[in-house]
């Protein structure tokens, strides 16, 4: 009966995003904590001015939860600590999150969002999903747009805070927004334009505006897009026909020694080596002379002349009656 009063589901629910998470009462923890927890968070050196400029804001906000906060700037670091009167365990996890996302450039006003339960954040890491520079580069501009216009839509169709830091992405807001978040975000480091998401994002928030498309499967009305690989690999010029797969190796090469076997060229005597190998050299001698000379003759051997025929020759034809008016004409001018 007192599990029906409060409105608690046992049962397994078909929509989990739409059931509310009872709040957490310090009632539910009256005994507190009774260990410390403490978490550090490095931050670069240009963070330094504002993080001091904003510190008294967040230890009055993570006070307000009884989290006690520190800024070392000697050391370059942030440390969130619980206190005893610390009664939410998950709290410095929260604050955790908060000092991660302003380490990385995210304001205080928006990191201070993180400490609602219905708000999370997560840190995506970019930098090693794209090798080179010069693409990673590319793509992580494409994540931002035009004068930041693709990053401005994708946070009013997840209803969450995006900032492009480096190599990552750091984002907070509902857990349904993150997760939308996350898939975008990984999908343009693999060369999937950030678009074709928001055009999905934008399809899926109009059917679910439809009560009887509400709890149908929207796949049939969701765009497919099809990915065109534009370059194609160079082929070879000359292709070399594959050999038939044979299971015996190939003949062995003949060496010099075997050749000279064949030739009978092994059991000649030194003397006609000699002789032989000078025959050769002289037969190669007479063939490049004879070649050269036949090039130098090509220069003096006349072309073919075609054949004078009077079908060849093209006559113009001349109107003779206009011909005579012109010169009429130009010896009435001149007189």
């Amino acid at each position: 009966m007192s599990e029906q009063s409060e409105g608690i589901v046992t049962a397994p629910v078909d929509n989990a995003w739409s059931m509310e998470i009872p709040k957490f009462k310090p009632e539910d923890n009256k005994h507190g904590m009774l260990e410390e927890s403490s978490f550090a968070t490095l931050f670069p050196k240009y963070r330094e001015q504002y993080l001091r400029q904003v510190w008294p804001l967040v230890q009055k906000c993570l006070s307000e939860h009884h989290i006690k906060a520190d800024l070392d700037v000697i050391e370059g670091c942030m440390v969130v600590k619980t206190t005893r009167k610390t009664w939410d365990p998950y709290i410095i996890i929260k604050a955790r999150d908060m000092i991660k996302l302003m380490s990385r450039s995210v304001p205080f006003e928006q990191a201070r969002r993180v400490l609602n339960d219905d708000i999370g954040a997560d840190i995506i890491k970019i930098g090693s999903l794209v090798r080179n520079k010069e693409r990673f580069v590319k793509r992580r501009q494409r994540l931002i747009g035009a004068g930041g216009c693709t990053l401005k839509s994708i946070e009013l169709l997840t209803n969450c805070y995006i900032q492009i830091q480096g190599q990552t992405v750091a984002a907070l807001g509902p857990y349904k927004g993150l997760q939308q978040v996350r898939e975008i975000v990984e999908d343009t480091m693999k060369n999937v334009h950030p678009i074709y998401n928001i055009k999905m994002l934008m399809i899926k928030r109009e059917l679910a505006k439809d009560p009887k498309l509400k709890n149908e499967n929207w796949e049939r009305f969701l765009p497919k897009f099809a990915s065109k690989s534009i370059s194609k690999r160079k082929e070879p010029l000359k292709k070399k026909p594959k050999k038939k797969y044979t299971p015996f190796p190939p003949p062995q090469t003949e060496s010099k020694v075997d050749k000279m076997l064949a030739s009978g060229e092994y059991f000649l005597k030194e003397d006609e080596k000699r002789r032989k190998k000078k025959e050769e050299k002289m037969k190669k001698q007479e063939e490049a002379n004879k070649s050269r000379q036949e090039k130098r003759q090509q220069a003096f051997v006349p072309p073919q002349e075609t054949p004078f025929s009077k079908d060849n020759t093209k006559q113009n034809s001349v109107d003779v009656e206009q011909l005579k008016k012109k010169l009429r004409k130009n010896k009435v001018k001149k007189s």
